[in-house]
């Protein structure tokens, strides 16, 4: 992976500040070794900001970031509002969110309490599986620092959609490819929930074999027992880091590959701060900080039957999208962070929409009083007819995702542009999550 460092961010002095963190999956923005078979999320972090003012009793407390035109950050309330979350019937009771990522975060559970009192989401306790051993947390390890916010992002993501949903966090020892598919493994085999996500990845070309095919195979069983699958699309846009580490290429990533997975990109929301309303979407590319929406074509996977109506010369990704904005991201606490505890940091990234798709997947599931099971041949069947389309995902239609290096000495990569219906920067688009989670849930318009 590409030893890019970002980390920009200042000893928190005051309490409730909040850092910019992209929550990026591929390229090391914390310094690690470069080496094919690993996954390591990238994180980003830019100058503190500090809460607005006091919040009223019985009102989440207002961040500066909020206060921006467009919007610089939104909480779980304002992305609720936005996708139309908070009109869903549905809280997730009854189902359950399998999270795999690597290391540990000795802080989760703290740092969701504290998301939750200060959103007043409710409380939720996060199950902890470690199949193949939990590994000590290194404060000086920059690779489990990175990784250790992604989980942060993960669980209070993923929490905020879905709130009663009952989460397991599956923590793989390294994020080594075989010992990610050994977690993996271990939450299919024993069928720990109904979805799992999965916010990490690297060029299809860096996965050896035999771990695919293994992965392959352990996603048709998962399919079998109707667990969805969930992968974010990556955050390089048609390009992923080179196997060494020393550039990049143009790739898609896995296991968003795999047809069996729902890839998810990223757009750039434009909402109110405060209220949620949403006013726009366009496809997520952030030249300055060399991150975009990953999209492309898989050199594994021929085109799937639920893609072949568009003519694809192999399986497309991403399937969906939601909001990845490094600069429209979303707020989370993060006491790993080295900044101190119960600190508040500002995540985006592809890594933003895999967990909260799974939310959406449970508060289906409560609805339907069942496992949503394998999502893609059902998103897309539901994009067939245009009305109905339209009435269920924002097709995104602006931008593109071609991945701009040359600021930093790295090549551009020509990507994709957004286009009507699905492309290869944001799939079908973001969802309308008050009418697309009911039909997904069984019930009709």
């Amino acid at each position: 992976m590409a030893n890019r460092t970002w980390w920009q961010g200042r000893t928190a002095t005051l309490s409730w500040l909040v850092a910019l963190v992209a929550g990026l999956l591929v390229a090391a923005a914390f310094p690690a070794a470069a080496s094919s078979g690993s996954k390591t999320p990238a994180i980003a972090a830019s100058p503190h900001y500090r809460l607005a003012g006091t919040a009223k009793p019985g009102t989440p407390p207002t961040f500066g970031c909020q206060l921006t035109h467009p919007a610089g950050c939104y909480g779980p309330a304002q992305i609720r509002a936005a996708y139309g979350v908070d009109k869903v019937s549905a809280d997730g009771a009854g189902r359950t969110i399998v999270i795999v990522d690597a290391f540990q975060s000795p802080t989760i559970q703290n740092d969701l309490d504290v998301f939750d009192r200060t959103f007043e989401v409710p409380a939720a306790t996060v199950n902890i599986v470690a199949p193949d051993g939990l590994t000590p947390f290194d404060q000086a390890d920059a690779n489990q620092v990175g990784w250790a916010g992604e989980i942060t992002l993960d669980v209070e993501w993923a929490h905020a959609i879905a709130p009663a949903a009952t989460i397991k966090l599956v923590l793989a020892k390294s994020n080594d490819d075989a010992d990610i598919l050994s977690a993996t493994q271990f939450a299919v085999d024993h069928n720990l929930g109904d979805v799992i996500s999965q916010s990490f990845g690297e060029a299809e070309q860096c996965v050896a074999p035999d771990i695919e095919r293994a992965q392959h195979a352990m996603f048709a069983k998962a399919t079998r027992k109707g667990i969805t699958l969930l992968a974010s699309s990556g955050d390089q846009g048609a390009a992923q880091p080179s196997c060494d580490g020393t550039t990049f290429i143009k790739a898609a990533s896995s296991p968003a590959t795999d047809p069996l997975v729902t890839a998810v990109g990223g757009t750039l929301l434009d909402a109110d701060g405060l209220t949620g309303a949403y006013n726009s979407e366009t496809t997520w590319n952030e030249p300055q900080i060399e991150s975009a929406t990953g999209g492309g074509f898989s050199v594994n996977y021929p085109t799937p039957v639920f893609q072949k109506n568009l003519g694809l010369p192999s399986r497309g990704v991403p399937d969906v999208a939601y909001n990845a904005g490094v600069f429209t991201g979303v707020l989370a606490v993060w006491s790993t962070s080295g900044a101190g505890p119960n600190q508040f940091f500002r995540f985006g990234g592809t890594s933003a929409g895999s967990p909260q798709w799974a939310g959406l997947v449970a508060l289906a599931g409560q609805l339907r009083h069942a496992r949503v099971g394998y999502l893609n041949p059902q998103v897309y069947a539901l994009s067939l007819v245009r009305p109905v389309y339209a009435a269920l995902f924002h097709d995104i239609t602006t931008g593109d995702n071609t991945f701009h290096g040359e600021a930093f000495g790295d090549p551009t990569i020509q990507g994709f542009p957004a286009a009507r219906g699905w492309d290869p920067a944001t799939g079908l688009g973001t969802p309308k999550a008050n009418t697309l989670v009911p039909v997904l849930g069984g019930r009709l318009p």
